[in-house]
């Protein structure tokens, strides 16, 4: 049975030796691999309900109303881009892919709280604070972005697929199409991520509010261009629509950043509290002039082979 390290001996200081350390990193691992591998198990049995998710949307903007059931049942009778796999062993390895990636993702709750569980014991009580106000806030935000990835998928799909030459088969190979699902899903949730990051370094002292607010064109503008890039989409709603909740964070974390700073010019201009050290002032003084220091009194026979020598030395050569 694994037994956290820290309940086997407990330190006032919350101090460990580095073998307590390692087994404890051990046996938060170990939990951590079975939640996923026992999810993954779980998400096997409906690999096929995951992969129906997250294509029906787009196999409904390139014209096919069916499910892959239907597909195989009426295969003469539509007319729409087809999805296909290629190769013996595709099936069998996107079944796995897909049964993995589901089992990370729903067993993210537990490997989450075991890492927390690991670093929070060496963070002070403020850092906790803002640690679990920085992982509440994030994981809400990359969910929207990858909402927003899921909604406009179906439109570049179909913005996409109008380049095709009139009378051709579309056909789109599974695996590479849910690699482009995940990859737009992980950069939208990652941009979705920026204001959290420029609050983050507010809160370390890096970048001030004032900064901040001095570059809201350029980021106006970036952001504008990333979404046009984001979704290549003829109609502008599909890239305001991506672009408008960023704009509406970054101004959000501006006015976070802004609040931020008169709170700490406020605290600064009242000093330092009954338990906080006073700053140093560590800036450097010119020294006086030096002093010449006379010579000690010789002993005597220093005083004797000191007359012995010639310039300095104790013999003429």
């Amino acid at each position: 049975m694994l037994k956290s390290a820290r309940k086997q001996e407990k330190d006032p200081e919350g101090r460990m030796p580095l073998a307590e350390h390692l087994r404890e990193l051990r046996n938060r691992l170990v939990k951590s691999l079975l939640a996923i591998l026992v999810t993954t198990v779980v998400a096997a049995f409906f690999y096929k309900d995951t992969i129906q998710f997250f294509t029906d949307p787009i196999l409904q903007a390139v014209g096919c109303d069916y499910s892959f059931a239907e597909l195989a049942k009426n295969p003469n009778e539509t007319q729409c881009a087809r999805i296909v796999q290629n190769g013996l062993l595709s099936p069998f390895t996107l079944a796995l892919t897909v049964s993995l990636s589901s089992g990370v993702v729903l067993a993210a709750p537990v490997w989450l709280y075991q890492l927390w569980g690991f670093i929070a014991p060496g963070l002070h009580r403020h850092e906790k604070k803002y640690s679990l106000a920085f992982v509440g806030a994030g994981f809400p935000l990359f969910l929207m972005g990858a909402y927003f990835a899921y909604w406009s998928l179906p439109k570049m799909a179909s913005v996409m697929l109008e380049f095709s030459i009139i009378g051709s088969d579309n056909q789109l190979p599974l695996d590479d199409l849910l690699q482009l699902i995940m990859r737009m899903i992980v950069v939208f949730g990652l941009s979705f991520e920026l204001p959290l990051l420029l609050v983050m370094l507010n809160f370390g002292g890096v970048l001030s509010g004032k900064k901040m607010a001095g570059w809201w064109r350029g980021m106006v503008l970036g952001i504008t261009l990333f979404a046009a890039i984001a979704t290549p989409s003829t109609d502008p709603i599909s890239m305001l629509a991506l672009a408008g909740p960023i704009w509406i964070l970054y101004f959000a974390a501006t006015a976070v950043a802004l609040l931020n700073d008169k709170r700490r010019a406020r605290r600064e201009a009242e000093g330092p509290g009954d338990d906080e050290a006073s700053e140093l002032d560590l800036t450097p003084e010119d020294i006086d002039e030096a002093v010449p220091a006379t010579a000690s009194r010789a002993l005597p026979e220093q005083a004797t082979a000191e007359r012995d020598r010639i310039n300095g030395y104790d013999d003429v050569t």
